[in-house]
């Protein structure tokens, strides 16, 4: 459905860009990112800006106010007024997780932000050791049946989306799993890497040059169909696991931001996002470029609330601050 969905917004984007123009915005726009330059997040963020300017007739900066799992980005960001040309880099563990998870965020996440424009989609692995004797699906599965008590699934951290997505593998295949959060994919890749670890879920994104390296195997990924990087690895459904996910990446703006100021910058953005040349360079760090305005962004933000709000209540996972 959500890619049904995506592809709606693709065709319909470059209808409505087409011939759309704007007088440059009062000043700068900045983007402020809540997780550490050179990650996933900051590399989607810094292409967009560089490319952003030129529609929108000002710098456009990137800011990383890092801190809290990225909820620290979203507490500054919702203070802003309205006067302010500032937008947020979101996720689903700022905007879906946290909110859940913890007593007090900082902010609500669907009354102190308007969608402003979905830019990717990233889908999650499982991966093991390449040292591991376990080649495919079909023989993890079949080896943890004999030994239920080594199910053992690191994550980069606790509460994350690939700790969710652990869980949701737990529940389709019957056998609990527990889960092992640690502080970031560096150790996490470090520890199953070394054989420490057995078995580990992270994005794809994270996973991908490991195992074209040699040093991790990925044996399924959360997509709906195959990875073209990866033509020999299932996906959980075609390893009889019914189960697809994936997680997003999208800009918001401070509540107090005007529509017409929030749906411009959407169509501006939007148009960056249908460029072949982005489109190229946002595939080349593993992730899924989507083009989308505000509307089709609001859309498509509810359907990923739908799939993932019950998985993380029903963990009944609670964060400490």
């Amino acid at each position: 459905m959500i890619k049904r969905m995506i592809l709606a917004a693709l065709a319909a984007c470059a209808l409505a860009t087409s011939a759309w123009a704007a007088a440059p915005l009062s000043g700068p726009l900045t983007i402020v990112v809540g997780y550490p330059p050179g990650g996933g997040s900051d590399r989607i963020a810094r292409l967009v800006a560089e490319r952003l300017k030129d529609r929108v007739g000002v710098s456009v900066i990137v800011e990383n106010k890092t801190g809290a799992g990225g909820r620290i980005s979203a507490q500054l960001l919702h203070n802003a007024d309205a006067n302010q040309n500032v937008l947020l880099l979101g996720n689903p563990a700022v905007m879906v997780v946290a909110p859940l998870v913890y007593a007090d965020p900082g902010y609500d996440a669907q009354r102190d932000f308007k969608p402003v424009s979905l830019v990717s989609s990233y889908k999650f692995a499982l991966a093991v050791s390449a040292d591991s004797p376990m080649k495919d699906m079909k023989a993890l599965r079949a080896w943890l049946k004999e030994h239920p008590e080594r199910f053992t699934l690191g994550v980069p951290a606790t509460g994350s989306l690939p700790h969710f997505f652990a869980l949701m593998l737990g529940d389709e295949i019957g056998q609990q799993a527990e889960v092992v959060g640690y502080r970031g994919s560096a150790p996490l890749i470090s520890e199953l890497v070394g054989g420490i670890l057995p078995q580990a879920i992270d994005t794809l994104d994270t996973l991908l040059p490991q195992h074209q390296g040699g040093r991790v195997r990925i044996l399924a990924t959360s997509g709906t169909e195959r990875e073209a990087e990866l033509a020999d690895v299932p996906t959980f459904r075609e390893a009889g696991i019914d189960l697809a996910a994936d997680g997003w990446n999208a800009f918001f703006a401070p509540a107090a931001m005007p529509q017409d100021k929030v749906e411009r910058l959407a169509r501006d953005i939007s148009a960056v996002m249908s460029d072949p040349t982005l489109q190229k360079a946002v595939r080349a760090i593993n992730l899924e470029p989507i083009s989308a305005d505000a509307a089709q962004t609001t859309q498509a933000l509810a359907a990923y609330r739908k799939q993932w709000e019950p998985v993380v209540r029903e963990s009944s996972f609670k964060a400490t601050q």
